[in-house]
């Protein structure tokens, strides 16, 4: 069952994800579809195209028939729920992608009439994989459709603006499969980039492809040095995108405020982890800005609840429904902020404008998957009646885990839905401060460790 994940389904090539699993997987899954066609791709890893097989096996013999888009980033995957082919239209369409994990592993993201399947519509199709029999094979059915060029087509007509524009552009696909849309979309629009890693390779043989860390971004960050204007990176199915200038790495909230300047009034969608400068900021412009769960799942469902415009994570998730689809797309996300550069937007001297804060970056806490909700309850009782030297408390937002407002500035332990660890953020307008609420915030964990252990 721990590959059933709250957004997706997860876990290690041959071990976990096989013929027997993944054939399973697809026959459960065909009757959450109400209607006749599911369109599946997958990304650059080596077994990829394996589990492609695995899955149809499944899904036909669950009575569905398969668009097979190959090999496509994620975002593309999506795309293809919006879109008619020879008349058809996707009931629910599933991305075979590890994502950013290492290169053993793989999984599963699944879009079912146009929304994500996720939390409990996962947890109950692994326990009825859990106890089923292999499916009786059926005749395969599969139909090949040119997703990735349908994509492309799509953003150079979208972005023809951008024609030309004489800003140097440097980027870093990391062997993800980012690489297979990208330099074709920036050769269409005559961009001048320079690009790293671009071709696809499941392996990841020069560096991990997960922009949130630092250490991958290296080699971008000297190209960017020696030859850019701006730099783009991405993850591994390039749905996550880091974007650097040569003053700042601009975190998915920033990059959130960056994007709202060119929308009137919008509804924002930011996670637990945001910056408070985001949420002030937006309301301060006029704009609406809504705290929810972490989560790409979460926050898309909750973006078409409220018909919010924008939605982000601090990870380097954007979900943009102003002009596009409502879904994450780090090639989308690239070449709004392209249009952001041309409009004359400077983005540094934009960042430059907001109130200096000082935060840490995402901060784990080992644990137990039994454990860790079980702490995020305890951790709660204590704030009842907090120690005597603890900061005083604003207030508390339980929307995901704890977020506690001091008066300059706010921490957050929540728990992680897809590992066995807590996360924990602070953020203050005094350097001094940050270092005491993740001193108080973490003293408490422990407290509640030992209690509940």
């Amino acid at each position: 069952m721990s590959i059933y994940r709250e957004y997706d389904i997860r876990g290690i090539y041959e071990k976990e994800l096989n013929e027997e699993s993944v054939t399973k997987i697809g026959y459960a899954l065909s009757s959450k579809i109400e209607g006749e066609y599911v369109a599946v791709g997958y990304d650059a890893r080596s077994h990829s195209p394996i589990l492609f097989e695995y899955l149809v096996k499944g899904l036909n013999a669950g009575g569905k028939k398969v668009l097979d888009m190959g090999l496509v980033p994620t975002p593309v995957n999506y795309f293809t729920n919006y879109q008619e082919w020879d008349g058809i239209t996707p009931s629910a369409s599933v991305m075979i992608t590890g994502s950013h994990n290492p290169s053993e592993y793989n999984g599963f993201k699944i879009t079912v009439d146009k929304s994500p399947f996720f939390g409990e519509d996962i947890y109950a199709l692994g326990r009825e994989c859990a106890t089923m029999t292999m499916p009786q094979e059926a005749p395969r059915n599969v139909t090949k459709i040119d997703a990735k060029e349908r994509y492309i087509d799509f953003m150079v007509n979208e972005f023809q603006h951008l024609k030309g524009m004489p800003t140097k552009i440097v980027y870093d696909c990391g062997n993800g499969v980012g690489g297979v849309v990208l330099p074709e979309i920036f050769e269409k629009l005559a961009l001048h980039v320079k690009g790293l890693y671009v071709e696809p390779d499941g392996t990841f043989p020069n560096h991990h492809p997960d922009p949130s860390v630092e250490e991958n971004l290296r080699d971008v960050k000297a190209l960017l040095e020696k030859e850019g204007d701006i730099a783009f990176a991405y993850d591994g199915d390039a749905d996550r995108i880091a974007v650097l200038t040569h003053k700042n790495n601009i975190k998915g909230d920033m990059m959130a405020l960056l994007f709202a300047m060119k929308m009137d009034k919008p509804t924002v969608v930011g996670e637990v982890k945001c910056s408070q400068v985001m949420y002030d900021e937006l309301e301060r412009r006029g704009a609406k800005a809504v705290m929810y769960k972490t989560g790409h799942s979460n926050l898309k469902v909750k973006m078409k609840e409220i018909n919010a415009d924008l939605a982000c994570e601090v990870s380097g998730h954007i979900f943009f429904k102003n002009r596009y689809f409502g879904y994450d797309d780090a090639i989308y996300a690239t070449l709004r902020m392209l249009e952001l550069v041309k409009d004359g937007i400077d983005l540094d001297a934009e960042l430059d404008k907001l109130p200096k804060v000082y935060s840490t970056e995402e901060i784990k806490v080992e644990t137990t998957e039994e454990e860790k909700f079980k702490i995020i309850e305890k951790v709660k009782e204590l704030l009842q009646n907090p120690p005597a030297d603890f900061p005083a408390i604003k207030d508390i937002i339980e929307v995901d885990g704890v977020r506690i407002n001091f008066e300059k500035g706010w921490g957050l332990v929540r728990a992680s839905n897809t590992t066995p660890v807590l996360v924990t953020r602070f953020e203050s307008t005094d350097k001094d401060e940050v270092l005491r609420y993740e001193k108080a915030i973490n003293n408490l964990i422990q407290t509640a460790k030992k209690e509940v252990l």
